[in-house]
């Protein structure tokens, strides 16, 4: 058991892989962040909805799949290691006083701690079953709370940076299905994409990076639904990129 991530077996000859960095809204007790418990319950806390779709699409694909198992306000697993954002001293308009100020050992042990388990047990799946596509979920909230935030009306976005593959053919499909769908939105991969800049990018491998609207995936119907949404475009995308094996349709 890793206080960095849990993981859900599954079927390598899927050559499928789930990633959730923002699966989990867990504060650990030695942990004191100074804030209400109340912030852990929203966006900045963890992705509403992400761990429920990741876990119902690991199921319904077959596939293997690592979940986080920290709130991003204790450290952001989607941040390269040396980033100033890495360990948030604010999030959408909330001081983190626990993290203002953090003395550099005390980032170094949170960062031994987490980020470098997490990202070690992702490096060896990959380096053990090469997926021929890796599908990170996420949740974004329809608005943030600044004063300014504008309003998000997408109801799914793909992300991506130097590798498009994927996103172009799920991008598609999703309009398709007449979905509202963000080509890099709601904000773009090519300023945030660090999980899969690591693991998918550095490797040639294709990836999905999706972001579903956190009030869809808020209950278990919503989940369902998009679970299924989720797993037609998963199956599409990697039978189109690697179409000479036999696949699971």
């Amino acid at each position: 058991m890793s206080e960095a991530y849990s993981i859900l077996s599954g079927d390598a000859a899927s050559d499928l892989l789930i990633v959730v960095d923002h699966a989990s809204r867990t504060i650990p007790a030695d942990i004191d962040l100074g804030i209400d418990p109340a912030h852990t319950e929203k966006h900045i806390g963890w992705d509403i909805g992400a761990a429920d779709l990741g876990g119902a699409l690991c199921r319904r694909l077959g596939c293997p799949g690592l979940f986080g198992a920290v709130s991003r306000l204790v450290l952001d697993l989607h941040r390269e290691e040396d980033s100033p954002a890495l360990i948030p001293e604010a999030s959408d308009g909330h001081h983190i006083p626990g993290n203002a100020g953090l003395a550099a050992t005390d980032r170094a042990a949170r960062i031994a701690r987490f980020w470098r388990p997490y990202h070690a047990r992702l490096a060896d799946m990959v380096a053990a079953n090469r997926p021929a596509l890796i599908a990170a979920i996420h949740s974004f909230t329809p608005r943030l709370e600044t004063a300014d935030g504008p309003d998000r009306p997408w109801q799914v976005g793909i992300l991506y940076n130097g590798d498009d593959r994927a996103a172009r053919i799920a991008i598609a499909e999703l309009r398709a299905m007449g979905f509202e769908t963000g080509d890099n939105e709601p904000y773009s991969g090519k300023l945030l994409n660090a999980t899969m800049n690591l693991h998918a990018e550095a490797h040639g491998i294709p990836y999905l990076a999706i972001e579903v609207r956190n009030d869809l995936v808020r209950d278990a119907a919503g989940v369902a639904r998009w679970a299924e949404v989720l797993e037609h475009v998963i199956v599409h995308c990697r039978n189109k990129l690697a179409p000479p094996a036999s696949f699971r349709t």
